[in-house]
């Protein structure tokens, strides 16, 4: 109930709804408030999280114009664009964002009915389609000016970046717990020649700058409930300018793994070469003929580059005091460090057959 006093009249009046507006409480997600509209029709009304996002107009910008890309894209090919694609409703002044009394910012999108998005990979299939999903995703903006859209968070994928701040988490050592991470350290450094590839190639004009969504997680795919297909992905707050061996990684990252980001018991983390070919095979149906060979070869990269980069974030903050990730005891960050690092250890020893399947789905 606490949530729908944030919904006053005047935000319901920014969007042209009634006062009498069903309104209803949506769970998921952790970021931003978000709120079931029932009138004329069901929409989506947002509160975005000012204090994770402090750009939220760049944010709507980076939204409005991949959407409405992808919008003509899907009508061409014939396509339901009000299904296939994220909708946004402006307010009655043409803008894409309501401030309130607060500052607050508010957002609304049109509802899709008949499908739901799953926190959890429940099946091959169902893994399968979220690389459908996201490679489509890929395929349709292949051709979208990537460099215009705002970097709403700079270096995120930035491996290099990532293993500085760790050298700076451990030089600094806040909270004393150095000296019981040497292994963790080591195997870090063993990899630091290595871990700016993919930024090298972008630099070096190797690879092409792409329209990446940064948060490839199962739970950003709409699934449609009848057909247990794949409608579209959603939750394009973190859409910029990237590669697509980072969407491509962070899915494999979460989705090709026998067990929890934070399992204890290294002995039931395994990254699954089934599990990565259900997906791969679905992503490559898609995207394959937009990618070019050399990002195509670089896909395994990705998948490893991604989970080492997670790997030592989790690592850095553990050193810090667990200051940016949220934990349930003090070893948590440590125990997710620790499970990503078995995870990139199996795909260096499984990297040919990883090459192999992406070769079999070309």
């Amino acid at each position: 109930m606490e949530h729908n006093i944030l919904v006053t009249p005047e935000i319901l009046a920014a969007f042209g709804f009634s006062p009498e507006s069903r309104i209803t409480p949506l769970t998921g997600g952790h970021i931003n408030d978000t709120f079931l509209v029932e009138d004329n029709g069901k929409f989506t009304l947002q509160r975005i999280n000012r204090y994770v996002f402090p750009s939220p107009q760049n944010i709507m910008e980076n939204i409005t114009g991949v959407t409405e890309f992808l919008r003509e894209k899907i009508l061409a090919r014939g396509g339901d664009p009000d299904r296939e694609t994220l909708n946004i409703l402006k307010t009655r002044d043409g803008s894409t964002l309501f401030v309130d009394e607060n500052g607050e910012p508010w957002r609304c999108m049109t509802y899709v009915d008949g499908a739901s998005s799953h926190e959890t990979v429940e099946n091959p299939a169902m893994l399968g389609e979220a690389g459908r999903a996201f490679g489509e995703f890929q395929n349709l903006l292949s051709g979208y000016p990537a460099d215009t859209l705002h970097e709403t968070i700079v270096n995120f994928h930035n491996t290099p970046e990532r293993y500085r701040q760790l050298m700076e988490a451990a030089n600094q050592d806040k909270a004393g717990r150095l000296a019981s991470v040497a292994a963790e350290m080591d195997f870090a450094a063993k990899r630091e020649q290595d871990c700016a590839l993919l930024m090298d190639l972008l630099k070096e004009g190797k690879l092409p700058l792409r329209v990446t969504h940064n948060d490839t997680k199962m739970s950003n795919v709409l699934i449609d409930d009848t057909t247990g297909k794949a409608l579209c992905v959603i939750d394009l707050d973190t859409v910029m300018p990237g590669l697509t061996a980072f969407d491509f990684g962070d899915s494999i990252r979460a989705g090709a793994t026998t067990a929890a980001e934070d399992e204890a018991d290294l002995s039931k983390v395994h990254f699954d070469l089934g599990l990565f070919e259900a997906y791969t095979q679905g992503f490559l149906s898609a995207a394959g003929e937009a990618l070019t060979p050399l990002e195509l070869q670089t896909l395994p990269d990705g998948a490893r580059l991604m989970t080492y980069e997670v790997g030592i974030r989790f690592l850095a903050d553990y050193l810090n005091g667990d200051v940016y990730f949220r934990t349930a005891y003090p070893e948590h960050n440590l125990v997710r460090a620790r499970n990503q690092f078995k995870l990139v250890e199996e795909m260096e020893q499984k990297r040919a057959g990883m090459d192999e399947i992406i070769r079999k789905y070309l």
